[in-house]
């Protein structure tokens, strides 16, 4: 079973936390492809659709669940696809297949370790929250190496290297 979970402090507010260690063993994305299924690129960022996800080690029911995923709105990079089912690598560098429907677009990222948010798009800006790795942020405007998040009615801009669910610019 995988709950991933954390928290974010305000500075200054000291709000309590709980850490989630995120692998390194992330593959980058390949090269965008249309796929034939779909019509959407591949690799592309979605998010689950549902608080409850099977990950299965094949495209069909028959195939064991490997993963019970439990955290709705989770950023996942699609990377293959077939006629109903997507393969995903989730934000710990595991792949596993689910069924289209358990997925959805979004615009939700995932600290990838602990990670400041800046008043501005500039590492000398007013730092405003320190978030742990984990924490599941709305992903709105980009600045060159910058992107500004949206975390429980806080707004920061962030190195979009530090953030999970980033689409790389065209």
């Amino acid at each position: 079973m995988r709950s991933l979970a954390a928290s974010v402090a305000i500075l200054g507010l000291g709000l309590g936390a709980s850490s989630l260690a995120v692998g390194q063993e992330i593959r980058e994305p390949q090269p965008q492809r249309v796929s034939q299924f779909s019509g959407k690129p591949v690799p592309r960022f979605e998010t689950l659709r549902y608080s409850e996800v099977n990950g299965r080690a094949g495209p069909s029911l028959e195939h064991p669940v490997r993963w019970r995923y439990q955290r709705e709105g989770l950023p996942v990079l699609i990377v293959k696809e077939s006629q109903d089912w997507r393969r995903v690598q989730d934000p710990d560098g595991d792949e596993v297949w689910m069924h289209a429907r358990m997925l959805r677009s979004g615009k939700i990222g995932m600290t990838r370790g602990e990670v400041k948010l800046f008043q501005t798009a500039s590492p000398t800006s007013q730092p405003i929250a320190a978030l742990e790795a984990g924490v599941m942020v709305t992903l709105l405007d980009r600045s060159g190496e910058w992107i500004r998040v949206s975390v429980d009615g806080h707004r920061g801009w962030a190195l979009q290297s530090a953030i999970w669910g980033i689409a790389p610019q065209p």
